[in-house]
């Protein structure tokens, strides 16, 4: 069965375009556009917005700030077009950029524009109708994996992205990060949190390696053949991509693998990882160990890790909707889903599973 085509819809309130502006731009900046500019939204993701541009018979896609974000460094329109620009000649699962905007006139906000990867993205909800063989899902499942491992292989160094490597702990620099940005945006009491912070701390393993990470791998940011679910054909979502302990990478993939039987985060997990023949997330680190080599003797850390992380990125969108930053009622229960994470790391840690 075709798994459907990844579709826009109308664009959400508060998070419209100067679609005036923004089509002067493209015909100038892009002149073999020709025709009428329609723009819609890409409604998944909490973070940066992602519209299509639908520019006569050319899709391109474009990529913004949130309105109201403070969070500069998380929002590096420049740094994430460069990436790509330096990525897709080497990688082309990486969409291919084709340009940068700085001038603030046009969309209030630096924004760039990349080639679309037209294809399916599975995402929490089953497609009505839809099913796959469990050897079909497997066989995803270990495309997933076999995907990141060749990505952690890449040489970075080769494809200009040296700098990206900062001196020091990668490891330890992120957990004291992501614990001082909870601290930062923290608007409840919330035990657990502090709990798994406090347990990072003091367990940080030394980093494994130093690769090129994506840093939010998962199916929701992967785009698939809607012939051939086995077959990735693109991976979005690069803002946070970086040179790192590629185990951080696995434990980010393994936090949003749900399996059954598994409390229900109100994380965007796909619905794939619980369909009869997908593997379990303890079948996803050896199928990563066999490949890469690593040991994951430290792997309980960095699944931890991913949770509390994960927690943390929710927590400041929901910051960002209590001070009143954003419209969009999605953020309004998300403290629910910062307290469930933190509940699921302490379980982790006390149980030594995950």
């Amino acid at each position: 069965m075709t798994t459907p085509i990844d579709t826009p819809r109308a664009i959400r309130e508060g998070e419209e375009l100067n679609l005036a502006a923004l089509e002067a731009y493209l015909k100038d900046s892009l002149p073999q556009l020709s025709g009428g500019l329609e723009v819609s939204q890409f409604p998944s993701g909490f973070s940066n917005l992602t519209y299509l541009l639908k520019v006569g018979d050319t899709d391109l896609v474009l990529r913004r700030p949130p309105f109201g974000s403070k969070v500069k460094s998380a929002h590096d329109m420049g740094r994430e077009y460069r990436v790509l620009s330096a990525l897709h000649p080497v990688y082309p699962c990486a969409p291919k950029p084709l340009l940068l905007c700085d001038d603030m006139e046009v969309l209030g906000a630096q924004f760039y524009v990349m080639e679309r990867i037209k294809g399916s993205i599975l995402r929490g909800k089953k497609p009505e109708g839809w099913a796959a063989a469990p050897a079909t899902v497997r066989a995803s499942g270990l495309a997933m994996v076999k995907n990141l491992a060749d990505l952690h292989a890449l040489d970075y160094q080769a494809a200009g992205l040296g700098d990206l490597r900062k001196e020091g702990s990668y490891v330890a620099r992120q957990v004291k990060g992501w614990i001082e940005r909870y601290h930062g945006s923290a608007t409840d009491d919330i035990p657990t949190m502090i709990q798994a912070a406090e347990w990072l701390a003091a367990n940080l393993p030394a980093d494994s390696d130093a690769t090129l990470v994506h840093n939010d791998y998962k199916y929701d940011n992967v785009v698939l053949d809607p012939d051939d679910l086995t077959k990735i054909i693109g991976v979005l979502d690069w803002e946070m991509c970086t040179i790192g302990d590629p185990l951080m990478d696995l434990g980010v993939m393994l936090s949003y693998w749900l399996e059954d039987g598994d409390p229900k985060m109100g994380t965007v997990q796909c619905f794939l990882t619980m369909e009869p023949g997908a593997l379990t997330r303890r079948e996803i680190a050896d199928h990563y160990a066999a490949i890469t080599g690593r040991s994951l003797d430290n792997i309980l850390f960095y699944y931890v890790f991913a949770l509390f992380k994960l927690a943390v990125i929710v927590q400041q969108i929901y910051y960002r909707y209590k001070q009143g930053l954003t419209k969009d009622e999605r953020f309004a229960p998300l403290i629910f889903m910062v307290g469930a994470l933190g509940q699921r790391s302490v379980e982790c840690i006390e149980s030594g599973k995950f």
